[in-house]
């Protein structure tokens, strides 16, 4: 079985910075990066480019959340840099992720992969009390993940971005190929900065994440790449 790779997120303020971040590694590494509206609002697509120019797969972090045509149109120039999976927020609506994808369709250029779309159900740095208190949702937390998951497949999208802490119920509700891509993930000698639902990769692999994305336990790292191929082996279950 090929080794599946963690997602690295790339929350960083400028290429110099992440040209610095991947000195650390071998240069022939190929990584899957994802690329934030940190970074993102201060380079722009170049950013884009020069990753995957270099060999990395990107997962574009943009959540888009607007009106069903504006998503549409963006959708449409996000699909030219060949990023290989990007996002929108379940909050915007059926509609809204249904244009999302028809957006990616057709901005596709021929001959490359439509890039996966997932939806963002909720951040992982939300609490229960604040999707009672602050969003009015009576239901709470987990049931508000799940019914937006159910939702993002139902517009036909490929999986969702969400806690691995719900990732088993939401499979269960969607199906087993419905993509889990979970953050906040650590290992257990980490600190969990300012994450509220955090979890080990191997504990994430159990749950059903899809696809983890690891930041600071690696960008932070006194070695990168070591912290790197730590949490890339616990993912793929060498050193339980």
């Amino acid at each position: 079985m090929r080794e599946e790779r963690p997602v690295i997120a790339l929350d960083l303020p400028s290429k110099k910075a992440i040209e610095a971040f991947l000195a650390h590694f071998p240069s022939d590494e190929s990584l899957y990066v994802k690329v934030g509206m940190e970074i993102f609002y201060q380079e722009g697509p170049s950013i884009v480019s020069w990753l995957i120019s270099e060999g990395h797969d990107v997962f574009l972090d943009l959540k888009l959340h607007d009106i069903p045509n504006t998503v549409y149109s963006a959708m449409k120039g996000i699909a030219k840099l060949g990023v290989s999976l990007t996002n929108v927020h379940a909050a915007g609506g059926k509609e809204m992720m249904e244009m999302a994808y028809k957006g990616l369709q057709e901005g596709t250029p021929k001959g490359q992969s439509v890039p996966k779309l997932i939806a963002v159900t909720q951040l992982t740095s939300t609490s229960d009390e604040q999707v009672k208190q602050e969003q009015l949702i009576s239901v709470g937390l987990n049931e508000s993940v799940r019914h937006y998951a159910v939702l993002t497949q139902a517009s036909g999208l490929d999986g969702v971005v969400c806690s691995a802490h719900e990732a088993k119920d939401i499979k269960q509700h969607t199906s087993d190929d419905f993509v889990c891509l979970t953050p906040g993930i650590r290992l257990a000698s980490n600190d969990v900065g300012d994450q509220k639902r955090v979890m080990t990769p191997s504990k994430a692999r159990e749950n059903g994440s899809t696809f983890i994305v690891v930041g600071r336990p690696i960008t932070k790292a006194e070695n990168p790449y070591t912290a790197y191929l730590n949490i890339k082996n616990e993912w793929n279950g060498e050193n339980h």
